[in-house]
């Protein structure tokens, strides 16, 4: 049985057989100023062994070793010799005109043809490979039907040549909410509430010089008295949703320094609190990697082994002095080897290197995945107070239908803990995934990276429903992404980089054509 969403909602969490045993331990906030409820506590994980190998797991224990008997039984008796074939008459024998050649050697198999291995059949195309379909051990879940399977990659594409744009929902929100409208009239989608990016109240933190003051808390006081506070990101700023936090018709502003102001709630708004006495900045950086390892990610899999350790050096490059630490939680589903994997956030970029080359991909069968518990777990790292905190999302399938809501939940929990989501949208992005993955990049304030078809390699990458953005190369495109969130300036790609641009783009904005009406909108 599978949690439902109302069951979620109201905290009723029971242990699944075989599932992370879960026990509540959130609050829901009544009332406004709606603050996230505490997530879940997942079962630990499984442990590795030093070989990377799980261990403690019972329905994964390696088979019993053969086991034969100190006393050996005695040979059983000879047969009995065989009867001598009646003689022949070498006369009557007619001796052949020409010699019998022997037999040509047995040819290797070709590709695609059956190769027997110790009694199990598997195809010479799949030997180290991994796609699994899905079977009694991974089955399709009930209201998973509108999710179609996800073909893994028939090709090993170069990794530095996955192509990608990028875009801001918080800088379209009129393409943004015309985009939902039409998402939502196609395919309703219970779990996530809408994030209405043309109704928001930014608050903007200022220093005396008028710079932006990273990292200072912005509280929110609504008119019940409950309170709701978001750390500002790199560029001085918090931004609110007023439907998705419920801050009713007027809030009052407060943040450490400057003087507490009473405004309206209406439409989108921005106030600018002027501080008197800023704390300086920590140079820090903590980002994690969250990667879904299912059977059709090998490409980006492959593209994070080979070109991350170079975007984490340029990133330090142009930031000197920079403290960086990273983590990576790899994940699957339920039903594969593994659900989730976590490495511990580390300063010790060759660990890294070495905990991403231990990855592939494999498993799967179905296209929703384990991606509450991953982003669980994400919640759970040691994220630093003072740090600039970004998660790399990497993934192209989106969760169950009955973890959706909890999926959320954990967006909300890192949102309050000033984590900015950045997905990267990979091969055969489904729409329910770019949805999800849109919303989260919105409420964190955020960017949604998508994979493209220019480069020609990998596997096909669904077309998003984006109006405008230009296409760079992968690395770039993340390379830009952790830059301007620690920078809190956006930062555009060189002419140089530019592989083609689609709509009318100018500094992340799309120019809407006179008369412009969200149905014109494709």
């Amino acid at each position: 049985m599978r949690l439902t969403i109302s069951m979620v909602i109201a905290g009723l969490l029971l242990p699944q057989p075989g599932t992370a045993q879960i026990r509540s331990t959130g609050r829901t906030s009544d009332g406004l100023c709606r603050r996230p409820a505490a997530l879940p506590i997942l079962r630990p994980e499984p442990k590795l062994d030093k070989a990377g190998n799980q261990y403690g797991k019972e329905s994964f224990r390696p088979a019993p070793p053969i086991v034969t008997s100190a006393v050996l039984a005695p040979p059983p008796p000879p047969p009995p010799a065989p009867v001598p074939p009646p003689p022949v008459d070498a006369s009557r024998i007619t001796p052949p005109s020409m010699p019998v050649a022997p037999p040509p050697p047995a040819a290797p198999p070709a590709p695609g043809s059956s190769i027997v291995v110790t009694s199990s059949r598997v195809s010479s195309d799949d030997i180290g490979r991994f796609p699994e379909p899905a079977s009694s051990t991974n089955p399709k879940r009930p209201g998973d039907s509108a999710f179609t399977r996800r073909r893994p990659s028939q090709n090993q594409p170069r990794a530095d040549l996955l192509t990608a744009g990028e875009h801001d929902d918080l800088l379209n929100p009129e393409l943004y909410a015309a985009y939902v409208d039409r998402f939502l009239a196609r395919e309703p989608l219970d779990g996530i509430p809408r994030v209405d990016t043309q109704k928001t109240l930014t608050v903007a933190v200022r220093d005396q010089r008028g710079q932006p003051v990273p990292l200072a808390p912005v509280t929110l006081t609504c008119s019940d008295g409950n309170t709701l506070t978001l750390a500002t990101v790199a560029d001085g700023t918090a931004t609110f949703f007023p439907s998705l936090d419920r801050l009713g018709d007027d809030v009052r502003i407060g943040v450490p320094g400057a003087t507490v102001r009473r405004v309206t709630v209406d439409g989108a708004s921005t106030q600018t609190m002027t501080v008197t006495r800023a704390k300086p900045v920590t140079r820090a950086l903590d980002l994690a990697v969250v990667l879904d390892t299912t059977g059709s990610m090998d490409d980006e899999i492959a593209f994070l082994q080979t070109e991350l350790r170079a975007i984490l050096d340029r990133v330090r490059a142009r930031h000197p002095g920079l403290s960086l630490r990273i983590a990576l939680i790899v994940y699957r589903d339920e039903g594969d080897d593994y659900v989730t994997r976590t490495y511990p956030f580390t300063g010790d970029l060759a660990a890294l290197q070495r905990n991403l080359a231990a990855q592939s991909a494999g498993g799967g069968g179905d296209t929703p995945e384990a991606v509450e518990q991953a982003l669980a777990r994400a919640v759970a790292l040691d994220w630093r107070p003072g740090a600039v905190k970004s998660l790399l999302w990497v993934a192209d399938a989106p969760p169950h239908a009955d973890d959706i809501a909890r999926s959320w939940q954990a967006v909300e929990v890192l949102r309050a803990k000033r984590v900015q989501v950045v997905p990267v949208a990979s091969s055969g992005t489904e729409r329910g995934a770019e949805y999800i993955m849109r919303a989260a990049a919105a409420a964190t304030q955020s960017r949604y990276l998508f994979l493209t078809d220019d480069s020609g390699v990998g596997n096909p990458h669904a077309p998003p429903a984006i109006d405008c953005y230009k296409v760079t190369s992968l690395a770039d495109a993340v390379r830009r992404t952790l830059d301007a969130q620690l920078s809190g300036r956006r930062i555009e790609p060189a002419e140089s980089q530019v592989i083609r641009t689609v709509g009318t783009y100018d500094a992340g904005r799309c120019v809407l054509p006179s008369g412009w009406q969200p149905q014109n909108s494709q």
